[in-house]
């Protein structure tokens, strides 16, 4: 049986009184859904909500997230508890509907970056206008030559998703940046 370790379990940066803090995410069932957005409604009837129609546009509610990510590619997040249902009910839309559903939790870790500063910690290391990120939205990019998915989630709180192999890396550099702007840097 293969046991699961949370790349930075036991972290969390700084206090209830910073102007950024950053902490891991609970961990959640993670899938990548590539489908023809002429199928989104079977997909999105599988899913139990409906998947955002254009790319940037996010979804949430019931411990569940989707967001857009390309022309037909949704970036889906799950409570790890409904893993199985749900591989299982889009594996019974095959059938029907031509799609691909990857489970990608092995590979990915969520960062939270929350608090008043948090777009100045995040636009230190993003090549794009993060204030200019609508709340609700999400894309992929990069954050110091590391691919992410970055969800704004509301006003000063977003997710970063992030390869394990590239947490840490990530992580300190949230990290370093956080310090920064505690001291005024």
């Amino acid at each position: 049986m293969m046991q699961t370790h949370h790349p930075l379990a036991e972290r969390a940066l700084p206090g209830a009184q910073a102007r950024v803090n950053i902490r891991p995410v609970e961990d959640g069932a993670r899938f990548i859904l590539r489908i023809d957005p002429q199928n989104l409604a079977a997909a999105s009837s599988v899913w139990g909500a409906s998947l955002p129609p254009t790319i940037g546009g996010l979804v949430s509610g019931f411990g569940r997230i989707a967001t857009c990510i390309g022309p037909d590619e949704w970036y889906l997040i799950a409570p790890l508890t409904e893993q199985d249902a749900i591989e299982s009910a889009f594996a019974a839309l095959y059938a029907t509907t031509i799609h691909s559903l990857v489970d990608v939790s092995h590979r990915e870790v969520g960062i939270a970056v929350e608090g008043p500063a948090a777009v100045l910690a995040l636009q230190a290391s993003i090549a794009f206008d993060i204030a200019a990120m609508p709340v609700g939205s999400g894309c992929r990019t990069i954050i110091d030559r590391v691919q992410i998915i970055l969800l704004r989630e509301g006003q000063d709180s977003f997710r970063v998703e992030v390869w394990n192999s590239f947490s840490d890396h990530v992580w300190n550099l949230l990290a370093g940046i956080c310090r920064e702007i505690e001291l005024g840097v």
